[in-house]
This record gives structure tokens, C-alpha cells and sequence, in this order.
């Protein structure tokens, strides 16, 4: 009986030590009973290395691993991993695609001091930047328009803080907030 548990043991131990050492360089060695650490080894007839005569044999290093063994001239084989695992791949990633910038402009709006229009620009679905086209430039109407366009236009304005045209009117420059208010409405209802 305990003969047959050892001859078990045995043959397993065996079998394990041929299944590890089967594929790394060398191993031919080990399993003839030869030294692993001899230091060269008469190739194969068909191994491309046979005309140059004697490789050396690679040897284990302190981990354990059998180095990958470099080509000689006139050699095509690619070395083998001796661990049987390979490294896992990077993961990609993909940032999100930035939002592009468009410009939508509302429809020109004539009221009693001239006619403007209103055009904004959009990152995606929010505003970023207002901006009225056409205001008049001269007279009081110059200067009223001076007013609401500091107001309600660029990048800091109303417009842009409140996303929507309700916004609150500059004073004495009723009909021109007025104006600049419709054309914003419009301008947002085509970028809806």
C-alpha cells in the first residue's frame, strides 16, 4: 500500500515537473538528466542555428525565469514567453467630444429708432455669448443702444446668465430692450 502512494506521488511530481518545464528553453537538458545550467547544447538538425555550430544555453535568472533567447544570424524564430501569461492591454479611453461652438442669429426687428437683430452663440445647448447687430449708433438712440448692448450682450451679460430672452428692460431704453428682447426669443427658438 504504501508503495502504490509513492508511486503515485511520484508520477505526478513528474508529470507536473514535464508539463512546466516543456516549454522553456532548455528543457530538453533537464529532461535527458542533464545539468540546466550546461553551458551549450549540439542543435537539432533542422534548427536554423545547426550550421553555426554550439548556442549557449540561457540561463535561469534569480526569479526564476529562463531569458528569451536572441536569434542567431540566419534564425526566423520569434522567442517565447517561458511564463505562459502576457501582459494585459492599456485600456483606451476616449474623452467625450467637446461641444462645438454655433451661431444663430434672430430675425431683424424694426421698431420706432432703427432696426436691429440679435445673434448668439451656443456650446452645445447653453449660451455663450450675445451679441445685437445693427443698433443705432448716433444720437440719443446711440446711446440708449450703447446701454442695452452692455447690459444684455457678451460673454458676462444677461443673456448669458439667464439662458432665455425674459429679461429685465434698461431703463429709458424701453423699445429697444423691447427690440433686442423679440430678436433674442427668435435667435433661441431656432437654435431650439
Amino acid at each position: 500500500m504504501r508503495r502504490a502512494i509513492l508511486a503515485i506521488t511520484g508520477l505526478a511530481a513528474s508529470t507536473s515537473a514535464l508539463v512546466v518545464l516543456k516549454g522553456s528553453p532548455g528543457a530538453s537538458q533537464v529532461a535527458q538528466g542533464l545539468p540546466a545550467d550546461q553551458a551549450s547544447v549540439a542543435p537539432a538538425a533542422g534548427d536554423p542555428g545547426a550550421a553555426g555550430g554550439v548556442r549557449p544555453t540561457p540561463r535561469p535568472s534569480a526569479s526564476g525565469r529562463v531569458p528569451a533567447a536572441r536569434p542567431t544570424s540566419g534564425a526566423s524564430r520569434t522567442p517565447r514567453s517561458t511564463t505562459g501569461t502576457s501582459a494585459p492591454a492599456a485600456p483606451r479611453t476616449t474623452a467625450a467630444p467637446k461641444p462645438t461652438l454655433r451661431t444663430v442669429s434672430g430675425p431683424t426687428v424694426t421698431y420706432e429708432y432703427g432696426s436691429l437683430s440679435v445673434q448668439i452663440t451656443l456650446s452645445g445647448s447653453r449660451i455663450v455669448n450675445a451679441t445685437g447687430i445693427g443698433l443705432p449708433q448716433s444720437g440719443q438712440s446711440g446711446q440708449r443702444s450703447d446701454d442695452v448692448q452692455r447690459t444684455y450682450s457678451g460673454t458676462s451679460g444677461e443673456v448669458v446668465q439667464q439662458q432665455s430672452a425674459d429679461l429685465d428692460t434698461v431703463s429709458n431704453a424701453t423699445a429697444t430692450s423691447n427690440a433686442y428682447q423679440q430678436s433674442l426669443q427668435a435667435a433661441i427658438d431656432r437654435a431650439g
